[in-house]
């Protein structure tokens, strides 16, 4: 049995730099607005070990939850009545997340997550994007106020 020559060690200043990614900013402007409550957005700029992203689905699960239990145990179980505006304000804020995406300025969003490549014009996706975002995060936002508020005072009359 011969001794085997050790495998020479490369660096990884030996291997080819790739160039780095376009983040599109009307990429991630729709993917707030069509999967925002999953953490889509999240995922697509900053990868999949984004701890942030991973936060995202818990409230949007529990809403879900809450939707199930009043489904099943009608209006008057008190657990959706707290589970279920937790989706409501999930989708509210990947709404946000989407109209502040879609307004940065293409310079800024370029130094922010293209650095080092020249901005690149968006067009009017983002702002269609800005658009959707707006009229379903608003319509969302006011439901979940007026359900809680709703079950909020009927609770206080059920006090003795």
């Amino acid at each position: 049995m011969q001794p085997t020559a050790p495998l020479p060690q490369t660096s990884r200043a030996d291997t080819p730099a790739r160039p780095p990614r376009y983040r599109s900013k009307a990429w991630a402007t729709w993917l707030a607005v069509l999967g925002g409550t999953l953490g889509l957005h999240r995922f697509y700029l900053h990868g999949w070990r984004d701890w942030k992203g991973w936060l995202y689905p818990l409230p949007t699960l529990l809403g879900l939850a809450g939707v199930q239990r009043m489904n099943a145990f009608g209006q008057d179980d008190r657990a959706a009545w707290v589970l279920i505006p937790l989706l409501g304000l999930a989708i509210s804020a990947a709404m946000l997340t989407a109209i502040v995406y879609g307004l940065t300025p293409d310079d800024k969003w370029a130094a922010r997550h293209n650095p080092g490549q020249p901005p690149r014009s968006t067009g009017w996706l983002p702002i269609l994007g800005v658009v959707t975002a707006l009229l379903l995060g608003a319509s969302v936002f006011m439901g979940t106020v007026a359900f809680s508020m709703q079950h909020f005072f009927e609770w206080q009359l059920e006090k003795p």
